[in-house]
């Protein structure tokens, strides 16, 4: 058997290859648009006999919001001293693992479509390379299911740490008499939401794959043997 690179295109016009295509691209998606975000919204302090006050919550991936700073020490707010105040909540394990999970996958699709491209005729000649395809995808789905889950919760921190509601509750000065806080402009979380969308949609299209991967086994082929003896034997008695 030979076992040399033999470039071969055609296994990307197969679902088999073409999926892993796919794969590879919205794995890309998945981490490029949580990793590096940075988002802002402007907190509105309302004081009864005072100017009114405008502050920034900034916060940026991972989302270790207890590092985010909202008030610097000793600032004065309403006539009144305020402490450092940061911002609650620490999102940053979960994002971590989504992107950590995005990134294997992306490299794991690079080395599966070299595979496919350059050593088909080796993968099928083997029971070993289809079982190992099968195991790492089928894998692969369950750890999207995982981290898309944990990060879809993750995200839902940072949202709470960052609203009106979140704010109130970290800030003492919010919750004196005569002073209301409110956030009047919130940063764009377009990107956010999409990096969990594509989470899921990347679970899809892994199970699907499984399905894709698995009939190139052993095990379907000895499934589908056994189901067409077992066709075979009641006509051959009959004969």
């Amino acid at each position: 058997m030979q076992t040399g690179f033999r470039l071969n295109l055609s296994p990307v016009r197969e679902p088999l290859g073409f999926v892993k295509v796919v794969e590879w691209l919205t794995a890309v998606l998945a981490f490029g648009t949580c990793g590096g975000y940075t988002g802002r919204n402007q907190l509105s302090i309302f004081c009864d006999g005072g100017d009114n006050q405008t502050l920034t919550a900034t916060f940026t991936y991972p989302f270790r919001m207890s590092q985010e700073r909202l008030v610097e020490n000793n600032t004065t707010l309403c006539n009144r001293s305020v402490a450092e105040t940061h911002l609650v909540g620490d999102a940053s394990s979960s994002v971590e693992f989504f992107v950590a999970v995005a990134v294997l996958a992306f490299l794991y699709s690079m080395a599966a479509l070299l595979v496919y491209l350059g050593y088909m005729h080796v993968y099928r000649d083997s029971d070993f390379g289809p079982m190992f395809d099968f195991v790492l995808t089928s894998a692969f789905a369950f750890l999207w299911l995982v981290c898309s889950s944990a990060w879809a919760r993750g995200l839902q921190t940072v949202k709470d740490a960052t609203g009106t509601a979140g704010i109130d509750l970290t800030l003492a000065l919010c919750r004196d008499a005569g002073v209301r806080c409110e956030v009047t402009e919130f940063a764009s979380m377009r990107l956010l939401n999409i990096s969990v969308v594509f989470g899921y949609l990347n679970l899809l299209i892994w199970v699907g794959n499984a399905w894709f991967v698995y009939k190139e086994t052993r095990w379907h082929s000895q499934k589908v043997n056994a189901q067409q003896a077992a066709g075979r034997g009641p006509a051959t008695a009959h004969i």
